[in-house]
């Protein structure tokens, strides 16, 4: 597999950008110009300013773990909170705190995709390969060494 940053001219450089202002930006991870997204959670296929080719770019499952970990965890609290203070009826419970985790979950999502591709761009990050020993060759009868 090629590195990612084996197809940048040698006649073009980019200065570095940092992960978390270029996922704030919503920007390419190499030129910090172009747009990351085609949609709202969409991997462009390449930055329209640099021309980087965003299929290096797997975040997974990465930003859905870092929402529930910094919001879905307060939102849900927020519900839990509103029910043992003021015990509100059912109704009222979807009206509020659905509205609440929906919009706090969704929205970070973007910032977060965004933070790790920057991030897998900078690290050089790849698919994980397992480390195989060389094969040993057998040994023949007619080899020389101890017998």
């Amino acid at each position: 597999m090629t590195d990612i940053r084996d197809a940048i001219p040698t006649e073009t450089r980019y200065e570095p950008q940092a992960p978390l202002s270029v996922a704030a930006r919503s920007a390419c991870p190499r030129c910090g110009r172009g747009h990351l997204f085609k949609g709202f959670l969409s991997i462009a296929p390449r930055c329209d300013a640099c021309g980087l080719d965003f299929s290096f770019a797997d975040p997974a499952d990465g930003p859905a773990f870092f929402v529930m970990m910094t919001t879905a965890i307060p939102a849900v609290a927020f519900g839990l909170w509103l029910e043992l203070t003021y015990d509100p009826p059912v109704w009222l419970h979807f009206a509020l705190t659905l509205p609440v985790v929906l919009i706090a979950c969704t929205l970070p999502l973007r910032f977060f995709k965004g933070w790790l591709v920057a991030s897998q761009y900078v690290h050089r990050a790849e698919e994980g390969r397992l480390a195989r020993p060389a094969p040993v060759e057998a040994a023949r009868p007619d080899a020389p060494g101890p017998r």
